[in-house]
């Protein structure tokens, strides 16, 4: 089954789901309006093996877990899969013209999804993202088997569905603001519950995050950790803020009484800028480069530069040593940093990795 939504969030935590598009076997397409219809029969569907086929999903599966408080059980993003045959975030426009050779209808991008009636070229635009994604699927999938990455795309939705289920989490939300991160001790407590109270708040008021707190007056309250009223309205970030009546009285009980939460081990704490790894790093990037190149797959798939790190510094959890990462990348990477392996150019501009004696 495919599904694809269509939603408004300007000024809102939370989306404001205005149509969804389904698509199943035999062409058939339904529109379900959600505005007149009862939709939390989808989060049956959800919980059942069938296998839902949605395009660049994050956004779309945010709505469905809040209209349905439930995500599919069985995901197959096609945007994850094209990164597993040599295309790099395409757009479903993009999909189905190479696919299918079908150009999609152009819609108009400030359209209102949430008036009453819809035309029947808002209509028209809408079934389109989903009319022929089950075929763009089968391709795909077909393509995968052959190549024998099936597996790896499956692995990756699922990772993505968990990603996904915990990216409004409250507890989760100072990762968001990546100055936190680097801070220490009783700063970093006060970060991290200052940003759970601001996404409580506005989810509450169902306003954007920004509107209660900025991320700059977070960083500072963290930082200067104020007393009182006075210093909490000379920091910096604060000059600015409206305040709701109560929320100087609640930011300062959280500076006070902040619990202390365990040190976690980041990449961020390791040293990695001494010039031994950073050439380390270095090889292993050219070779995931260069293996990417060669295996048609998105190099950020494979690892991002923490990632790498992580796995030069000898970290046991470094996602390249795990699942198909490691099949793909894990034995070839320890080889060359136990100087087993190494890696030059081939004169046809290709990097190639060489046994040693």
């Amino acid at each position: 089954m495919a599904i694809d939504t269509e939603f408004h969030r300007e000024g809102t935590y939370f989306p404001k789901v205005a149509l969804i598009q389904i698509a199943w076997s035999d062409d058939k397409v339904a529109l379900l309006d959600p505005l007149s219809c009862d939709l939390q029969i989808l989060s049956e569907l959800f919980e059942t093996d069938i296998q839902f086929v949605m395009h660049a999903s994050a956004q779309d599966l945010e709505v469905f877990h809040r209209i349905c408080g439930k995500l599919p059980k069985k995901l197959f993003d096609t945007q994850i899969a094209a990164g597993f045959l040599g295309l790099s975030n395409p757009s479903l426009a993009i999909l189905y013209q190479k696919y299918l050779g079908i150009n999609l209808p152009k819609g108009d991008r400030m359209t209102n999804w949430l008036l009453r009636p819809l035309t029947e070229k808002q209509k028209s635009y809408a079934a389109s993202d989903v009319a022929h994604l089950i075929e763009i699927y089968e391709l795909q999938k077909n393509k995968l088997i052959e190549l024998e990455r099936i597996s790896w795309v499956e692995d990756e939705c699922v990772a993505f569905l968990e990603k996904e289920s915990l990216r409004r989490s409250p507890d989760q939300a100072w990762r968001k603001i990546k100055e936190l991160k680097r801070l220490k001790g009783r700063s970093k407590d006060v970060g991290r519950s200052v940003s759970r109270w601001r996404e409580m708040e506005a989810a509450r008021l169902d306003v954007p995050v920004k509107r209660v707190l900025s991320d700059l007056a977070i960083i500072s309250i963290s930082q200067q950790l104020p007393k009182s009223e006075h210093e909490l309205r000379n920091i910096r970030g604060m000059e600015s803020q409206k305040l709701r009546n109560g929320y100087n009285e609640a930011i300062l009980d959280l500076v006070s009484n902040a619990p202390s939460f365990p040190e976690e081990n980041t990449k961020e704490d390791v040293n990695y800028k001494n010039s031994d790894s950073k050439a380390a790093v270095s090889l292993i990037t050219a070779y995931i480069y260069q293996l990417a190149r060669d295996s048609e797959i998105d190099p950020s798939f494979i690892g991002t530069r923490n990632d790498i790190e992580a796995l030069v510094a000898g970290e046991t959890e470094s996602k390249l040593m795990s699942g198909w990462r490691a099949e793909l990348v894990g034995e070839a990477a320890s080889k060359i940093l136990s100087g087993k392996a190494s890696l030059f150019f081939d004169g046809e501009n290709r990097i190639v990795l060489e046994p040693r004696k």
